[in-house]
């Protein structure tokens, strides 16, 4: 028999990984189809990275399935250790932020992981309007009239105007991550051409979306914002990332709004 060669231990250095500039935890919905493959397009930048973890839904969104995602929160939140040294952490879903509540979203991640900026795409969509000058919002869904109906008084609660709404009129989050790029784009240009709309959010983390907000500017000459893009846009800014990122429209050249004085 040959004889085995000793192990030789070898010295190395440690360096600060593939996250050395911001670690983003990130909390995605068991049925989501999209949006990790929306997430790493666009925050593929040095030193910047993405942690995700599963977290238990039905697929058939209504408000009762999708409060019952507050109970799992904790714990997929719980799934992402505390050594990883998280920059950010962001929850999931549109819809569900809207039933749960942004405040409850926020207090159950911090309970998790103390100390760390939190986001979800009803709190982002926001920050991204702010960023953006838009007041008079076109909304886009693909949600039946009961989820629309309560985003649109989510939004109108923040001082927003609710200028013009579409729906796709479907529940099952397996069918929505498959609602075709032209059709997003379709949607996104009718409710948009509103003479009284100034910007346009598409909701829904599973409608594939971040490829087309260059093309639907371009055609509205308005601002055009969705779940997954806002949400990955606030994730980075909160994180301390500042990097403009091209090809994703003008959400990503621009920093946080700055707080009015009173």
């Amino acid at each position: 028999m040959d004889q085995q060669p000793t192990i030789t231990r070898l010295p190395f250095a440690a360096d600060g990984g593939v996250g050395a500039r911001a670690r983003i935890g990130l909390l995605v919905l068991e049925s989501d189809q999209t949006m990790e493959w929306e997430m790493r397009q666009m925050t593929h930048l040095p030193g910047v990275a993405f942690y995700h973890a599963r977290l238990a839904n039905d697929a058939v969104v209504t408000p009762e399935t999708l409060s019952k995602m507050e109970a799992e929160l904790p714990v997929a939140a719980n799934l992402i250790p505390d050594y990883m040294g998280l920059t950010a952490l962001g929850y999931g879903c549109t819809s569900g932020s809207t039933i749960i509540g942004e405040d409850r979203v926020a207090s159950i991640l911090n309970d998790v992981h103390p100390g760390i900026p939190t986001s979800n795409p009803m709190t982002a969509a926001k920050a991204a309007f702010a960023a953006l000058g838009i007041k008079r919002l076109g909304l886009v869904t693909p949600y039946t009239p009961d989820v629309t109906l309560a985003m649109q008084q989510r939004f109108a609660d923040a001082g927003l105007t609710i200028a013009a709404v579409g729906s796709f009129y479907e529940n099952s989050d397996a069918v929505v991550g498959r609602i075709s790029e032209k059709s997003i784009i379709d949607a996104a240009l009718a409710i948009g051409a509103s003479p009284d709309v100034d910007g346009v959010f598409v909701s829904c983390t599973s409608l594939c979306t971040s490829g087309l907000i260059e093309t639907v500017e371009a055609k509205l000459a308005k601002p055009m914002t969705a779940s997954n893009h806002a949400l990955a846009w606030h994730l980075l800014r909160l994180a301390g990332v500042e990097d403009a990122v091209p090809g994703f429209g003008s959400l990503f050249t621009r920093g946080l709004a700055q707080p009015k004085e009173n």
